[in-house]
């Protein structure tokens, strides 16, 4: 690794890292041989496992191979040709690897689509895409078309898996040669566009990020080396609930096939846990709202069960020797302690994961530095990563045996990243995407003059390499008396509580700065219950009552601690509604759409500050 010295910018820190490839550059390779080199290799090892009655069914790589194959003669058959654009809108499950890499070998380029997105967004993601063909899940997911207004972009096929389209493409493919499969399969090389995905945006039209063969087999071949206590070890699996769509979990799937990771589906959340008890995977991919949740549920069962001073000084014990653990020197009765609490609590908790999950990559938000010491308490690794779909997702992951909670690891082997004059992360290297489809002006802009790619991101770089995220660059307020605000710092720690749902900080152009709070439905009427309140009391009843108000006050006066006054929280409203996919204010991938929030809450909003002056509080 080789870093620039420290920059003027901001003393001591470092201003660049580099950190080589692993894998020598092998241009003329596209994702589909990667699968022919795993069945080469070991024709009989699971990659895939799908439900069959209480347990799983593995498929083998030569299994999945062959079915991959015969659904992509089909393909062939049909008239589709290398280079054609094929929609598809499909929940996190076997069908959907399948039917990528078939379209892969059928030398077709996938254009996903969020299972939650609108007739409105699905006629756009067509149109801009220019795709030819449209493959639905179910029925529901198919009307999504048909309900387009207006003009519906042409489609020359359209497929229903629920239908049996790809027995029916198995049946086609007959007619298609070996030969005439393998001309398809290798038309492309590492240049050649793999996927366009059209990134859920926080802001404006989606855009079409072209993503090539080479990003994902070159991150492919450079992550297993620096992840290989994850992705290599024997017997390594992990469950996939997150969506496919997003391509977090679409390059798991890939190095998957890569590394020989059996992958399992589970896209019901309600059945994820019995799901993960017969599964056992070995690693976990979520964002960190699931982490959230799990620990929330797990204090929710110990307050209901009568154990919740067990088991918070358990956490408090658990959280101690993590931090200690990063020292070298940990207190002998910190770890007696420990051990007695990794008996009669944590191991309760991996039960529920599954028994063998030992470490767990978190993406898309911070999971803040409670959690992730939590976590290492209970015996798995939650190894932070960063990055964007534009990168083909990651830039940096941390690493087994060498995390350091609350950064995001160092840069992937083949990538770098340099921290701008006004804190802004750049970035290049193998995952790096080609550009935004059909749109010059917007390429242009998302990079420097030397090619370095503009994130949005602020951060900072350590003697090592590790970088640490401290807000988005779109996100940072300026109040009224100049003060730069970075929301993140108040909505992370404030949404890991139990009962929030969303926080939304404020105050761009205000006198103060305050905040929107949304309550979790899932996990209030637990709450409400075990304050000897009504479990069924509506969200527009529970935002008024003064236990609820008393409870937020209190963890925004906690969040309050940790800056200035000039920035702190003054005030605060909760919402008797949810943020959502449905209303448009957040992303498929559960991110904030700040500016659909700010508009669609202007009164509220400007209800904290009626009566206030424009001119600055401290």
């Amino acid at each position: 690794m080789t870093e620039s010295p420290a920059t003027a910018f901001s003393p001591g820190a470092v201003r660049e890292w580099i950190t080589p490839a692993v894998a020598e550059p092998a241009p003329e390779l596209n994702v589909t041989d990667l699968l022919e080199s795993r069945v080469t290799r070991t024709p009989q090892r699971a990659l895939f496992s799908v439900p069959e009655g209480d347990s799983w069914r593995d498929i083998t790589a030569y299994e999945f191979a062959t079915d991959v194959r015969d659904i992509a003669k089909g393909l062939i058959n049909a008239g589709i040709t290398p280079g054609t654009k094929i929609a598809f809108i499909c929940t996190t499950s076997y069908e959907w690897t399948l039917v990528d890499f078939a379209l892969w070998y059928a030398g077709a380029v996938m254009v996903p689509v969020y299972e939650t997105n609108s007739s409105s967004q699905l006629q756009w993601i067509l149109q801009d895409s220019g795709a030819e063909g449209l493959i639905t899940q179910t029925p529901e997911l198919a009307a999504r078309y048909e309900n387009i207004e207006g003009e519906k972009p042409p489609l020359r096929w359209q497929w229903l898996l629920d239908d049996g389209a790809l027995d029916h493409l198995r049946e086609e493919g007959k007619a298609v040669t070996d030969e005439q499969l393998e001309a398809a399969r290798s038309s492309a090389n590492g240049d050649d566009i793999a996927t366009l995905i059209y990134t859920a945006g926080t802001t404006g039209r989606p855009k079409g990020t072209v993503l090539t063969h080479a990003n994902f087999v070159e991150l492919s071949r450079n992550i297993e080396p620096p992840l290989a206590e994850v992705v290599s070890r024997e017997g390594a699996s992990t469950l996939l609930f997150v969506t496919l769509a997003h391509v977090f979990a679409r390059l798991i799937s890939v190095i998957g096939v890569a590394s020989g990771i059996r992958i399992g589906h589970q896209n019901d959340t309600t059945q994820l846990v019995p799901s993960l008890g017969s599964f056992k995977p070995t690693f976990l991919l979520a964002v960190p709202r699931v982490f959230e949740k799990v620990y929330n549920s797990a204090l929710q069962k110990a307050s209901a069960g009568g154990k919740e001073k067990i088991f918070r000084r358990a956490v408090k014990v658990g959280v101690t020797w993590s931090k200690a653990s990063d020292t070298g020197k940990i207190p002998l009765g910190i770890k007696l302690q420990y051990k007695l609490f990794d008996k009669l609590v944590f191991s309760k908790l991996r039960e529920t994961l599954g028994g063998n999950v030992a470490h767990a990559i978190s993406g898309s938000a911070p999971l803040g530095l409670f959690l992730g010491h939590f976590y290492r308490a209970l015996g798995v690794q939650v190894l932070e990563g960063y990055g964007l779909t534009e990168t083909t997702a990651p830039i940096s992951v941390n690493l087994p045996g060498a995390f350091k909670i609350g950064t995001v690891g160092p840069p992937l082997p083949g990538c770098a990243v340099r921290i701008d004059d006004d804190g802004e992360i750049l970035t290049k290297g193998v995952n790096i995407f080609r550009e935004y489809w059909k749109n010059e002006e917007a390429t242009r802009e998302a990079f420097t003059e030397d090619g370095w790619f503009h994130t949005g991101d602020i951060g900072q770089l350590d003697s090592e390499g590790y970088i640490t995220i401290t807000g988005r660059k779109k996100d940072i307020i300026v109040t009224a008396g100049g003060k730069n605000v970075a929301p993140g710092i108040f909505e992370d720690q404030i949404r890991a509580d139990a009962i929030v749902g969303e926080c939304m900080v404020v105050g761009d152009g205000r006198p103060f700065v305050a905040a929107l709070i949304t309550l979790d439905p899932e996990m209030l009427p637990k709450w409400l219950e075990l304050q000897g309140l009504s479990a069924s009391m509506p969200l527009s009843e529970a935002a008024k009552h003064p236990r609820v108000r008393d409870r937020l006050q209190n963890l925004i006066d906690r969040a309050n601690r940790s800056v200035s006054r000039a920035e702190s929280i003054r005030k605060f409203e909760i919402l008797d509604t949810v943020f959502s996919v449905e209303d448009g204010t957040l992303t498929p991938k559960l991110s904030l759409k700040r500016h659909v929030a700010l508009e669609r809450y202007a009164d509220v909003i400007d209800g904290m500050y009626a009566g206030t002056s424009s001119s600055p509080k401290e």
